[in-house]
């Protein structure tokens, strides 16, 4: 693959390749919601395996694919123990409010919610990452639970307190902490972003695209997805590898614009093509800088097969991974 050269001087190459087909992945998407609808939702997990499966096996890096080694029965368990939790919520909500004990319902619930938030977003990097491999080498995230969720209460106490100001802070710090503790084999992801520069980033972003009638908020989304993947690196041994975004406001312009005109002349049909073309453009637009030599990468991650946060993330709607 011929190689560039970035800003530093340094070369870089195209980081990943996103090889899906609109079609076939249509013909999975039909499948997996007759089969789900059929079976009153009890297929959701085996659904959305198939799904992850065909998308990873799909996405290349260096001349190779990745693999993602979940399995519905694995995920359809995780699914039955958070279904018992958010309805255990519900239920407990609803006999405290016909006890007319509606303020300890209302607590009880948003506390029961937030609480769950930080569980789900852990448990689900915990085991989304173990059953995702690269030429056999698995990913894995080694954040600890306890620690995640003090950080994630601190930071949201912050943030509620200053009427969402700190909102920026608490972003970085919680994708910094995440981003810290992926592993790639024996590699190291690596996040470092300051949340003043997130901040003035999304309050220019904010004021020019009010300004603009929402025309600048395709330059700000492209901000946003260069600031997340420029301050990202994989750390192996003395080598750094960083990682860089060519994306341009004009091209997010050209690919949303796009997406919106073909889900709506379509009545939604066309959301495989959506998603697909999505993949390909942001997976596209990610370079490596430096000389990487990925075949240097060692085993050192281990399973993990407890999906319930991952399937409580999907209850909760957190776009997590």
């Amino acid at each position: 693959m011929e190689q560039q050269y970035g800003p530093t001087g340094t070369a870089s190459r195209p980081a990943l390749t996103y090889n899906g087909d609109g079609g076939t992945y249509f013909g999975i998407l039909i499948l997996n919601a007759l089969l789900t609808a059929v079976t009153f939702g009890f297929y959701y997990p085996w659904a959305k395996a198939k799904k992850l499966q065909y998308i990873y096996s799909s996405t290349e890096l260096d001349g190779s694919r990745f693999a993602w080694h979940g399995t519905g029965k694995e995920m359809f368990k995780g699914f039955l123990k958070a279904v018992g939790v958010i309805a255990a919520l519900y239920i407990s909500f609803f006999l405290l409010m016909k006890a007319r004990m509606i303020v300890p319902a209302f607590i009880i619930y948003f506390v029961g919610i937030i609480a769950a938030i930080p569980f789900a977003i852990h448990g689900s990097n915990r085991y989304h990452w173990s059953r995702t491999t690269w030429r056999g080498i698995r990913f894995g995230y080694r954040g600890q639970r306890n620690e995640f969720i003090l950080l994630f209460i601190k930071e949201m106490f912050l943030t509620l307190i200053s009427f969402g100001i700190y909102g920026s802070w608490a972003t970085v710090n919680l994708r910094t902490y995440i981003f810290n503790n992926i592993r790639f084999g024996s590699g190291e992801f690596r996040y470092e972003a300051d949340g003043g520069d997130y901040f003035m980033m999304n309050l220019k972003g904010y004021f020019l695209s009010a300004l603009t009638l929402g025309i600048y908020s395709f330059w700000w989304q492209a901000d946003m997805y260069r600031f997340m993947v420029d301050h990202t690196y994989l750390q192996h041994e003395d080598k750094r590898f960083s990682l860089r975004s060519t994306a341009t406001g004009g091209e997010f312009a050209g690919l949303l614009i796009v997406n919106a005109l073909l889900t709506i002349f379509t009545f939604g049909i066309g959301y495989a093509w959506v998603q697909t073309r999505t993949l390909s453009f942001l997976m596209s637009h990610v370079e490596i800088e430096g000389n990487v030599d990925l075949s240097q990468l060692s085993q050192t991650e281990e399973e993990y097969r407890n999906a319930m946060g991952e399937d409580m993330a999907d209850l909760l709607d957190l776009s997590i991974i």
